[in-house]
């Protein structure tokens, strides 16, 4: 079982076309497959497009009436995929945006890499950047000059993005190492950040596969805050291990 888990936060323009998309591609790609979407207080149409596409989807909604934050609502959805999983040695849960800057035609070849025996697979943005935004260039930039030797030993390029897929197992036991504590304490890419440490402690092999961020087919303002974003990540200068890989068997 793939589990697919989309944070969102006012959406409604984009996220029905995301879902029929999905619906289209795993459709194609012939895996079991459930859409898990936690929409995080939103105030436009979101929840009302999501209801729709309950009928004609595996899609199972949460919802919160108080910000979360992109970590707090990507929580959410990934204990649920592990609450829900049956076999976490075999299944997996895919994180992407609901504004489709990450295109789910590219959860085919992440899920075909971990397939092939990886425990996490990372998407990897490796030079295009052509239609970003400014901030996000900037950040780009100034990221990895900030936390310095903090990167060294990171098993992917880009360790910010969040369009990912972990074997269940990972999860799971990142969780019970972490008893009651919450796998992400930071938010945006610095939570991306935490998220991968955390994750690579347990998993035997990791893997990229190399995707495109389409920020020119956004139909919204950005909400990326580049001060705030280095900010975080400036924080987390010197506290990140790259320890190595551990048996997720």
């Amino acid at each position: 079982m793939i589990y697919i888990a989309i944070p969102v936060h006012d959406e409604e323009n984009t996220i029905g076309v995301l879902m029929w998309k999905i619906r289209n591609i795993m459709g194609e790609f012939g895996r079991d497959y459930e859409i898990l979407v936690h929409d995080d207080a939103s105030t436009d149409g979101t929840r009302d497009v999501l209801q729709r596409y309950r009928r004609s989807l595996p899609l199972r909604v949460s919802h919160s009436d108080q910000r979360l934050g992109y970590a707090g609502s990507l929580e959410v959805l990934l204990r649920r995929a592990v609450d829900r999983a049956p076999y976490p040695k075999r299944d997996a849960v895919a994180t992407l945006q609901g504004d489709f800057t990450e295109h789910p035609e590219h959860l085919v070849p992440l899920v075909k890499t971990l397939e092939g025996g990886a425990d996490l697979v990372a998407g990897t943005l490796d030079h295009q950047e052509d239609g970003f935004p400014w901030q996000v260039r900037l950040t780009r930039w100034a990221a990895p000059k900030i936390l310095g030797s903090t990167l060294d030993g990171c098993p992917v390029r880009d360790p910010f993005s969040g369009f990912r897929v972990y074997r269940i197992i990972v999860l799971k036991k990142a969780l019970r190492e972490l008893d009651q504590g919450p796998l992400m304490q930071r938010p945006g890419w610095a939570a991306n950040l935490e998220l991968l440490e955390l994750a690579v402690h347990h998993a035997r092999r990791v893997e990229e596969v190399e995707v495109e961020l389409r920020y020119d087919i956004r139909t919204r303002k950005t909400r990326f805050r580049p001060l705030g974003t280095l900010r975080e990540l400036a924080r987390m200068r010197k506290r990140v291990s790259w320890l190595p890989e551990e048996s997720a068997s």
